[in-house]
């Protein structure tokens, strides 16, 4: 296979990876299972999710998982009926409100029980959910994800879950929509002896038994249902303490225990990657969760305060460097990348999956800032433009809301390219830094929508970019100038644009550089000069057309 050939395959391979559906062929068709799992029903809107405590057995020789869901909340709104999401072939197999057994109505992946007791507005209540079944093995963990059940080089079981976009009830009860995470939660996992289960938050204790071992991990901050996640291996634990914004932050490893002298010297890219992230988006946002690396039987996931890692101690991805610049091979793409993920989709959230380009646009981005911080401001363009021989422009970046859509899997580089070419028209750098902080400060831990983004960078850049971010984010079109030379003028329009596209550019004229305000009509400027080069730091197409 040619080099191209083989980069082309592994783009595609990682722009499908974490969930991501490519629709390539015909539009999908939705069903009422896609509107159940991606619309705030009536069945969800009513209760906030306040506290889980998911508490389960894994059986790794049968393949099996049993246990149960205590779910609090509060009541918002007065209701009978609540909505829990639990994927087939996992089996519901009871559910208790104050020692009473409930009536629940299954309706494929989303079940609806029936409350005996009366909910009263502003109330705290609790129910549990017991569960039991052989959860679905992922084919192709992350791009198919769901429970890997693998052996490591010792044929010790090692054992991971991976579930974004195909959703968190692929293997565990819960509100499975991304509008309402959960405050905190506890996560308590028995497992048999001579392993060890990671998950996310602190270590609060280990319980031995004759068999087996429980260990119960507690997240104090909020999080989404699909960054939860159960590590199960041959594991051995090495830390370091960061001194970072917010004082002394934990840095733990999770690593195979043949791995461990490998990985105490590969993940030196951890405090590289904090110090880097912490100076664009401002301060790491789980301080009391701490920040985990945990080794994992495939590429890589944004676990919440336990990225996995499956990367083979390989710098780039998997050894490859997707820009084709030589500068994707200065870091290890899956530190970089999953851990970018813990300001944007960690603590900045989407609410419906059709923005999840703020989670991928934003954190392909923070690639090219890692290399900002390092190598500096040359070779992080190179990057990011570098990456822009892996956009398709097949559809656009945000997808169909309310139905658990995704759009394409160029919200990743055509995202993080878009975001590049607002540094450009800003021609601040501090104001852009401070953009990206005040996002991560104004939306800390909260779930929000697209416009909620706009409107924070519209208003702090004092530009109306809604015209930028439909042409960007809602047509599969990139702008093209298209300009000719005719007696002493450059004459000079955009085609292929929305209403009221009109971004200006920097370009070379002859051999003065300046700037030009296209828009949809065209303009003329006088001039001596036969040759226009746009900077390369715009992400527009040109060509020069017949007079």
């Amino acid at each position: 296979m040619k080099l191209k050939q083989l980069m082309s395959v592994l783009v595609l391979l990682f722009v499908a990876s974490e969930g991501i559906a490519q629709e390539l062929i015909e539009e999908k068709k939705f069903t009422r299972q896609d509107t159940l799992r991606g619309s705030i029903t009536p069945e969800r809107e009513w209760w906030d999710l306040t506290y889980y405590h998911l508490d389960i057995e894994v059986k790794p020789d049968e393949k099996f998982i049993s246990g149960k869901n205590t779910i609090h909340y509060k009541v918002l709104k007065a209701h009978q009926v609540m909505q829990i999401d639990l994927q087939e072939p996992m089996l519901i197999t009871k559910v208790l409100q104050n020692g009473k057994e409930l009536d629940v109505k299954h309706e494929g992946n989303a079940h609806f029980i029936t409350l005996k007791d009366n909910q009263k507005i502003g109330e705290i209540n609790s129910l549990d959910v017991h569960y039991k079944g052989h959860p679905r093995e992922a084919k192709r963990a992350p791009w198919d994800g769901g429970f890997s059940w693998k052996k490591d080089k010792n044929e010790n079981h090692f054992i991971a879950t991976s579930c974004q976009g195909l959703g968190a009830s692929v293997w565990w009860p819960n509100k499975d929509h991304m509008y309402d995470e959960v405050d905190s939660m506890l996560i308590s996992v028995t497992h048999p002896k001579g392993l060890m289960n990671v998950s996310n938050g602190r270590l609060r204790k280990l319980e031995k038994h004759e068999k087996t071992v429980t260990s119960y991990w507690y997240v104090d901050n909020p999080i989404n249902n699909y960054g939860v996640n159960v590590n199960i291996g041959d594991y051995v634990n090495f830390s370091e303490v960061y001194e970072g914004e917010n004082g002394k932050l934990d840095l733990d490893y999770w690593v195979l225990s043949y791995n461990l002298e490998k990985a105490k010297e590969h993940f030196k890219d951890t405090p590289k990657m904090m110090k880097a992230f912490e100076h664009w988006f401002g301060p790491y946002p789980f301080y009391e969760d701490s920040f985990k690396l945990v080794e994992v039987p495939y590429l890589g996931m944004e676990h919440q305060s336990s990225v996995t890692y499956g990367n083979q101690y390989m710098k780039g991805y998997l050894g490859n460097d997707l820009s084709r610049t030589g500068w994707g091979l200065k870091f290890d793409f899956i530190i970089i990348h999953e851990a970018g993920h813990e300001w944007f989709a960690n603590n900045i959230t989407y609410k419906d999956a059709a923005d999840m380009w703020i989670h991928e646009g934003f954190t392909a981005y923070s690639e090219n800032l890692f290399l900002d911080y390092h190598y500096g401001t040359e070779a992080s363009a190179d990057y990011v433009i570098g990456t822009r021989a892996n956009i398709r422009n097949d559809k656009p970046i945000i997808g169909q809301y309310h139905v658990n859509n995704e759009g394409s899997g160029d919200m990743y580089y055509k995202g993080a390219n878009m975001l590049h070419t607002l540094r450009q028209l800003i021609e601040d750098d501090e104001l852009w830094r401070d953009i990206l902080r005040g996002l991560n400060k104004e939306f800390y831990h909260e779930t929000v929508t697209t416009q909620q983004i706009e409107d924070y960078i519209s208003k702090k850049t004092e530009k109306d970019l809604s015209a930028f971010f439909n042409q960007y984010l809602r047509t599969s079109q990139i702008p093209t100038l298209e300009y000719n030379f005719e007696a002493g003028q450059l004459k000079f329009r955009y085609v292929d644009i929305v209403k009221d596209f009109d971004m200006p550019i920097e370009v070379k004229i002859g051999d003065k550089r300046d700037w030009i305000f296209p828009s949809a009509a065209w303009k003329s400027i006088e001039t001596d000069a036969t040759t226009l080069e746009v900077d390369r730091d715009f992400y527009i197409h040109s060509k020069r057309v017949k007079n």
